[in-house]
């Protein structure tokens, strides 16, 4: 591309619209470009960001470094294990991070009330990066909100190797009306602490992927964490009503 070239695409020359969708997304428009390559600070850039998604997904969850001891203690937060026994086994085997194991299942009966309104779980998924940054602050919110709601909520707890499927589990176990799973989104090129919050209405071992719903991009440039709480809180109020949720239930428009 010539200087003359340049000259046209410079930030100061850019439409007002042009301005306007760039300030609204992470993705890399307009870059630019040297011959036929992406510019120095753009390749740069690109794989900084593959590096922390790489670390994101390898990462394994630690509780005290990722959350800290006053949060901890706050929520008296555990831990408990899915049948992966290792990050590695995690990645090639889905299937194990569905199923808890006995020794977790009794630990999450013994410390767990049943038959809530609601129960939370946070679950490492693809991103311990995720939770660590989103979770603490949506937590409170969605406990206040719970609250305000007159909503009874379960003891909140951690599973390490965690994916989605683990809800219907938890459902088996602890019997709540809705359960959500705040969990780590796979990580892109535009952020690695996007969080997911999956939820279900009594979920059971039965049910699949078209049994949840989902709000997702809980991030700093996506979905802040007042409106996911306030978004999660309404879906759960919506599935309690319809008593039921999954692909035929969807989710009312915002709060004006």
């Amino acid at each position: 591309m010539s200087s003359e070239q340049d000259k046209l695409v410079a930030p100061s020359d850019w439409p007002e619209i042009v301005k306007r969708v760039r300030a609204r997304t992470p993705a890399r428009l307009l870059a630019g470009r040297s011959g036929a390559a992406y510019r120095t600070n753009t390749q740069l850039e690109l794989r900084e960001a593959h590096a922390a998604a790489r670390d994101a997904v390898r990462a394994e969850l630690d509780l005290h470094r990722d959350f800290g001891p006053a949060f901890i203690e706050q929520w008296d937060l555990f831990e408990v294990c899915t049948m992966a026994a290792s990050k590695d086994e995690y990645l090639v085997r889905p299937d194990l991070g569905r199923r808890l194991r006995e020794e977790s299942r009794e630990q999450l009966s013994a410390r767990c009330s049943s038959g809530n309104d609601l129960q939370i779980a946070i679950g490492d998924g693809l991103s311990v990066t995720a939770i660590s940054k989103q979770v603490p602050p949506l937590l409170q919110l969605l406990h206040e909100g719970a609250k305000n709601r007159h909503w009874s909520v379960g003891q909140v707890f951690v599973v390490r190797h965690c994916r989605v499927g683990i809800l219907n589990e938890i459902g088996e176990l602890l019997g709540p009306r809705v359960a959500i799973l705040l969990i780590g989104e796979r990580p892109g090129l535009a952020t690695a602490e996007s969080l997911s919050a999956y939820m279900a209405y009594q979920p059971r071992n039965s049910h699949t992927d078209a049994s949840r719903n989902l709000i997702s991009n809980i991030h700093a440039r996506g979905a802040s964490t007042q409106q996911a709480a306030l978004r999660i809180l309404n879906f759960a109020a919506l599935m309690m009503k319809a008593r039921t949720s999954g692909c035929l239930l969807r989710e009312g428009p915002p709060a004006p």
